[in-house]
């Protein structure tokens, strides 16, 4: 892995949410997603924490909706969407990642030269997704067993779209599954896609671009495209959490 590519270490997990987002290096988190449109933090949530996120798969009341990827064509496995309101977990890692990413985002977009602007509170955010119809939950937990997988896509659903999202493995690779490997990919103009794996172990989490993001090029800057997924689990079962910043209509 490149030295651009440093996982950052997170607080002990016996802290809060917001002490182990706080103590998270941001700004080489930054670096990290300017220069590859991805920054990995390590043990953002312990084993323990993630296999109770991933019994909440079972607890219906939850949920707003499920989807079976394979009726849509996205891929094989399943999906559930969280509704309001959300466990007491996901809504603080929401509300305490955020202010971190908006900065970025913020200059993403200038550079980019798109007049969006992004306010540093989460909940200043929703409002305005709420005031465009976006009202629906986004974070989600994934649930993949043998030969599934998740295609290449974008999260965007509405308008609104906050231009970095997270997922975080509740799954210990080696162990509960095999493969399944969280798979990036960027088009850069006039190029081949350029293809990325995140090693993601157990409580790691990935920050990642949703669509587009600026590069520096010889010319001046330029926008790459960008698309996220899942390949193919050859044994066990793996879960993920998803969250994603924006609501959906």
């Amino acid at each position: 892995m490149s030295a651009q590519l440093r996982s950052i270490r997170v607080a002990a997990p016996a802290a809060s949410i917001a002490d182990r987002v706080a103590a998270v290096d941001w700004e080489v988190v930054t670096r990290n997603l300017d220069a590859q449109g991805s920054a990995m933090l390590e043990r953002l949530l312990s084993p323990d924490e993630c296999r109770t996120l991933a019994g909440l798969y079972s607890d219906e009341h939850l949920f707003r909706s499920r989807v079976v990827m394979a009726r849509h064509g996205f891929g094989r496995g399943e999906y559930k969407y969280f509704s309001y309101p959300l466990p007491a977990m996901i809504a603080d890692l929401r509300s305490t990642v955020y202010p971190h990413l908006a900065p970025l985002a913020n200059r993403w977009k200038a550079a980019m030269r798109i007049d969006i602007r992004y306010p540093q509170a989460h909940a200043d955010f929703l409002v305005r997704c709420h005031e465009a119809g976006q009202v629906r939950a986004t974070p989600l937990l994934l649930q993949y067993g043998p030969d599934d997988y998740n295609s290449l896509h974008q999260d965007l659903y509405g308008e609104h779209v906050f231009p970095l999202q997270v997922a975080i493995l509740l799954s210990e690779p080696g162990t509960d599954f095999t493969g399944g490997e969280f798979v990036l990919t960027e088009q850069r103009p006039r190029m081949q896609s350029r293809p990325e794996v995140v090693p993601l172990r157990v409580g790691d989490a990935v920050i990642f671009a949703v669509h587009h993001r600026p590069v520096q090029g010889s010319r001046g800057t330029y926008r790459v495209n960008l698309r996220h997924g899942v390949s193919r689990v050859r044994s066990g079962h793996r879960h993920t959490l998803g969250v994603i910043f924006h609501d959906a209509k």
